[in-house]
């Protein structure tokens, strides 16, 4: 509808239709209600105008069955779009089980994309249709917003913190890719493409575009490099916690709180190791803060995500 209209961009993602069918509610109840008042105006100005200058108006004593009508009927409509845009912010917000995710980082003023196997674009992302796609999100300097208004997704991508967010294309095309939130003099050039292709077009690219490390093997050889591996031992405790299986388990903490090892802790136990201090360790580690980039961090993170699914495949059922 109206796709060669700028407001109203095509809907090309398995959430688009239920984002369109909640704005065109609220879009059609603001102009019922816009109507009926300005029409109520217009009426009661010229039924009730003053006739001559020494007219006294009757007083009106109201009516509490007319204020309770007009009281609880805006209440009910606006819970039943709370609770269509809740219903719709929670579909939305959790990806489904096996997406494919992808890792992006936000930098003044590009999108550097990095698939699992190794794929890199800058300002270019290729999925297939048909598969959800989760995406990392971090970035290097200001605050961006990563949006592709054909599948009605957009997140805001905050310094210091991951975001993540999925969609599901379902119709192949080439789609606009924006950053939605001002991030500096050259805002208006952080744009790009995202290309859906059919199964077997996407793997003819993923064979054809340039291949480098894994994002795994990446995050292994920085491990090395850091000498993380010293504290980190596989084969035995060392001076810091075993990290095979722990992404996705619950952490005992020091002082007694349990968390969720997800990519927010690990990022936050790199960066700053006397926050969240492991039960039975002494915060011993240093600080990484300034000698590893966002791209690097989440390089790490993948690697310890893949010895934390190989722990899980070799463990007996």
């Amino acid at each position: 509808m109206w796709t060669g209209f700028p407001l109203f961009p095509e809907a090309a993602s398995t959430v688009a239709g239920g984002v369109d069918a909640l704005y065109w509610f609220v879009i059609a109840i603001s102009v019922f209600f816009s109507a009926g008042i300005f029409a109520a105006i217009f009426y009661f100005a010229l039924r009730y105008s003053r006739k001559s200058l020494d007219e006294v108006p009757k007083p009106i004593h109201g009516s509490l069955a007319l204020e309770i009508t007009w009281s609880v009927i805006p209440f009910l409509i606006t819970m039943v779009m709370f609770g269509w845009g809740t219903s719709l912010f929670f579909r939305n917000f959790h990806p489904p089980e096996g997406a494919m995710e992808i890792f992006v980082t936000g930098k003044q003023w590009m999108w550097k994309l990095q698939h699992p196997e190794g794929q890199r674009e800058i300002n270019e992302l290729h999925v297939p249709v048909g598969r959800a796609v989760k995406l990392t999100m971090a970035t290097e300097d200001v605050i961006h917003s990563f949006y592709i208004p054909a599948f009605r997704v957009k997140k805001d991508v905050v310094p210091g913190i991951y975001s993540s967010m999925w969609f599901e294309p379902t119709k192949p095309g080439k789609y606009h890719l924006f950053c939605a939130e001002y991030c500096g003099n050259q805002h208006s050039g952080m744009i790009g493409w995202v290309h859906v292709l059919s199964e077997p077009d996407y793997e003819a690219w993923l064979s054809g575009a340039p291949r480098g490390e894994t994002m795994a093997q990446a995050g292994e050889r920085l491990f090395q490099r850091l000498g993380c591996f010293t504290c980190h031992r596989a084969d035995s405790p060392g001076r810091g916690p075993v990290l095979e299986g722990v992404f996705g388990s619950t952490v005992q903490l020091e002082n007694g709180v349990k968390v969720v090892a997800d990519e927010v802790y690990l990022r936050e136990s790199i960066l700053k190791p006397s926050a969240k201090t492991v039960a039975g360790y002494r915060t011993q580690m240093p600080t990484f803060q300034g000698q590893i980039s966002e791209e690097g961090l989440m390089q790490v993170i993948a690697y310890i995500k893949s010895i934390a699914r190989q722990e899980r495949m070799n463990t007996p059922q």
